[in-house]
């Protein structure tokens, strides 16, 4: 596909907005060290943005740069022709091979633009069970992504699939050139300094992360239409935003945009019921209407108006998948929020409004970075463990949020969705 993006509003072609997020992939999002490699996954159609990034990776000094890129159709082909037992098979050996080049300290780089809807039409069943096998074979290299035990980020691609669902009344082209706009938008790609932009966006994030550690609260508080759920905080949580370094010692964004501050929950310690306020994009099912109730931290009851039996299978994937690895706070006013567009993409839709998480913690998000905690450490301190992690959102300017003092006491954090 030839990609005919209009000139930006700061003036700037396609081709040289492409390169500067590349530019931010490498040196924001990860820090790329002279003579690591890097490990990078992609769609077919993000392909430019692939060689754009592959060209800023060996500027920085990289090794060595090995993309590996998804093919829809053969997504699909498999859907179609596959046995039934083919459904409960996953490539180990791939992700095994994954986890070996982190823990060697390779780089890790994804870039998103996957079709929301593309498994829509399949089986829901058979779409389960091979995301249930592909998150067992993950889970050694993604525990070490969720332990950042290595430098990773995540960038997005304009993709015609992907800008066809965000812009369904819009030509391809056009859509695909609106979708750019939007992604270079939300990455501080147009301004005169897309570095400095950035430096300035992380001392913003590590301002609010410094405020609410000094705080050490022992929960959250959410209230609004639909939702009154009290979220106890891990011991020992540090919260966490923008840029952070990893075990390896590398400062670097995981996310591309963010705008989010975050921390882990405890697991056994959350109470009450909660409305999403956007729909989760899920595996080709758009999920709307959330509604749950926490009791002893678990999900007991759930419905939704669309995609119920989804998110039943997703809360069923394991027993960790029913309770919280993450919670976030992101202003209502964010640039993301303000764009009006429903992305179809967690990475932008969580990014919009404050939001929590089903399934694995980042263990990273206690005091020291959580370095030294054993699996049997982060558990006593409330962390949970799943094959899963899902963001969906909860923050609206309806939402208010308070911080709950050890002591009892409630601090304001948040009022109609903005910091206090």
């Amino acid at each position: 596909m030839t990609i005919q993006a209009p000139i930006s509003p700061a003036g700037l072609p396609f081709a040289e907005r492409l390169d500067r997020l590349a530019e931010v992939a490498v040196r924001v999002g990860l820090n790329l060290q002279p003579g690591q490699e890097l490990v990078m996954t992609a769609p077919l159609d993000a392909v430019p943005l692939a060689r754009a990034i592959t060209v800023q990776a060996y500027r920085a000094g990289a090794s060595l740069v090995t993309t590996l890129l998804g093919d829809d159709a053969a997504t699909l082909a498999r859907f179609a022709h596959a046995p039934d037992a083919a459904f409960d098979t996953a490539a180990g050996w791939l992700y095994g091979g994954m986890a070996e080049a982190f823990r060697n300290g390779a780089a890790r780089l994804a870039i998103s633009g996957d079709d929301p809807s593309l498994l829509a039409g399949q089986d829901p069943e058979r779409v389960a069970r091979a995301n249930r096998a592909r998150s067992k074979a993950y889970v050694p290299a993604l525990e070490l992504i969720a332990n950042f035990a290595t430098n990773w980020t995540i960038v997005s691609a304009a993709t015609p699939a992907w800008a066809r669902t965000v812009f369904p009344d819009l030509p391809e082209e056009a859509a695909v050139a609106r979708l750019w706009d939007a992604i270079f938008a939300a990455s501080r790609i147009d301004g005169p300094d897309p570095i400095a932009a950035w430096t300035a966006h992380n001392a913003d994030l590590a301002a609010r992360t410094a405020w609410l550690n000094g705080q050490r609260f022992a929960a959250l508080r959410f209230r609004g239409p639909g939702t009154d759920l009290n979220v106890g905080l891990a011991d020992d949580h540090e919260w966490c935003g923008g840029a952070s370094t990893s075990r390896s010692g590398i400062l670097c964004n995981a996310n591309i945009p963010t705008e989010e501050v975050f921390t882990t929950p405890h697991k056994a310690r959350v109470e009450g019921h909660v409305a999403s306020t956007k729909p989760l994009s899920y595996q080709g099912t758009l999920i709307d209407g959330i509604r749950v109730r926490f009791a002893g931290g678990r999900i007991v009851e759930s419905t939704a108006r669309t995609g119920a039996e989804v998110l039943a299978r997703v809360l069923d994937t394991d027993e960790g998948a029913a309770r919280l690895g993450e919670v976030a706070l992101v202003p209502a006013s964010s640039a993301i929020s303000a764009s009006g567009l429903l992305f179809y993409n967690t990475l932008y839709d969580e990014n919009a409004a404050s939001h929590i998480a089903l399934g694995q913690a980042y263990s990273k998000c206690f005091r020291d970075g959580g370095a030294g905690l054993s699996e049997a450490d982060l558990a006593e301190r409330g962390a949970n463990r799943s094959l899963i992690h899902i963001d969906w959102m909860i923050g609206s300017a309806e939402i208010d949020v308070d911080g709950i003092a050890p002591d009892g006491r409630a601090v304001p954090v948040m009022r109609r969705g903005e910091w206090v």
